[in-house]
């Protein structure tokens, strides 16, 4: 349905699996995260099985993460110019396509090093699309009170999956086979496909702004993300987050075996804190109405309790007191991330979403990735009692200077003139 004329008026929480139409769409929901996620492991496993190197391991990774950093926007203006549903459809059907592929070659003792690195790719090259087009989606299945619980469970769905995509992925390869697991990961894709064909969604209007060139509509795209101050206000805001508490997660393996001086059962028992804390920080998002303020205050809320708990992790020494703080901190970072998500939903013009949701997803994801590598290489350094605190204290007075600085955008609701 429609979005309604932008207010920053508050909205009363509307659960999301009040509208029907999301009620249909929700278990391809489960069904293709789950899939994605069980696909991704099974393709490090493999790289694994078939090389012992961590190096390759990491290859297979950056080819299924590095391409969205590139083609995003360009799949934000696709996004802008189709219904979000049929590339749903596409997309999800390439991946049940590329698992299927793996599985029959592993069946025929043809799955080789060169293949798996295309699959990888290809892999890479489908989320780039499904990322912006799967956001785009979310605003047509629920009315606008709902957008926060909506953009809530999905991140629910998408943490839920993260947790126990490897652990089914890894039961398989212990009762079966590698086939096996993988035809596992592509017919979880393709239970996705009935209940998405059957949601039935009004594509956006076409502007006849979207008749222009890619060239054209990405510049329209990057000119309209510069000119509006809330969405200029959530960018920065979703750097901070990317920044602090998405990039601690990323260094739990550091944390770990330095600041904790533990083992691989050390790094278990945080990535399970981090993981339970995720799905509850969606849970908390799930609870929100439609309203800007609301939602800036719980964003901002959330960023400044990151840092002070990336504050006490410097001194934590224990693992029960590290994994309850990281827990919490997961948890914090992910009522960030997704209220910044539920926010530019909320404010974007429907002509400009899926290139404005590309550049969110850039920096969602992109900077925790330059933000390990800046505190990783700063730990090594000096160490993480000394870092940890340097860059709470920078991220808590950025979030302090936006949140003022954002004051006049939340009474006009942030619209470019």
């Amino acid at each position: 349905m429609p979005t309604p004329p932008r207010g920053s008026g508050e909205l009363a929480h509307r659960s999301a699996f009040a509208s029907a139409t999301y009620r249909h769409y929700f278990p391809s929901a489960v069904f293709s995260t789950l899939g994605s996620w069980l696909l991704r492991f099974l393709l490090g496993w493999s790289a694994w099985e078939l090389t012992e190197s961590a190096t390759w391991v990491g290859v297979v990774a950056g080819l299924t993460l590095a391409p969205a950093l590139v083609l995003s926007p360009l799949f934000g203006i696709v996004t802008d110019r189709i219904n979000p549903r049929n590339g749903l459809l596409l997309t999800i059907a390439l991946n049940a396509f590329f698992s299927g592929i793996a599985g029959v070659l592993v069946a025929a003792d043809l799955f080789n090093l060169s293949a798996l690195l295309v699959l990888a790719a290809a892999l890479g090259v489908t989320t780039s699309a499904h990322t912006p087009i799967r956001l785009a989606l979310v605003p047509l299945l629920v009315p606008r009170q709902s957008l926060p619980s909506a953009i809530g469970y999905s991140a629910m769905v998408f943490n839920t999956s993260r947790i126990l995509g490897p652990a089914l992925g890894a039961w398989i390869l212990t009762q079966t086979s590698s086939a096996w697991a993988y035809g596992c990961a592509a017919g979880l894709m393709l239970v996705a496909l009935p209940s998405l064909w059957d949601t039935r969604v009004a594509p956006p209007v076409r502007q006849r702004s979207q008749d222009i060139g890619f060239r054209q509509q990405l510049r329209a795209g990057l000119r309209y993300t510069a000119g509006h101050e809330m969405i200029r206000l959530v960018f920065g805001f979703t750097l901070i987050n990317a920044l602090l508490g998405r990039t601690v997660i990323e260094l739990l393996p550091a944390v770990s075996g330095v600041l904790l001086q533990g083992d691989s059962a050390t790094l278990a028992t945080l990535t399970a804190a981090a993981g339970a804390g995720s799905i509850i920080g969606g849970l908390v998002v799930s609870r929100q109405g439609g309203g800007h303020r609301r939602l800036l205050r719980l964003l901002a809320l959330s960023l400044v309790v990151s840092a002070l708990l990336v504050l006490a992790l410097a001194g934590a020494g224990d693992l029960q007191v590290a994994a309850g703080l990281v827990g919490l901190l997961s948890m914090a970072a992910t009522m960030a991330g997704t209220s910044s998500q539920a926010l530019a939903q909320l404010v974007v013009d429907d002509s400009y979403r899926g290139r404005v949701l590309s550049l969110w997803t850039m920096v969602a994801m992109g900077a925790p990735a330059v933000g390990a590598m800046a505190m990783g290489g700063l730990v090594d350094w000096l160490s993480f009692p000394v870092v940890l605190p340097g860059f709470a204290l920078v991220c808590a007075v950025a979030t302090a200077v936006l949140y003022l600085i954002g004051q006049p955008e939340r009474d006009n609701g942030g619209n470019p003139a």
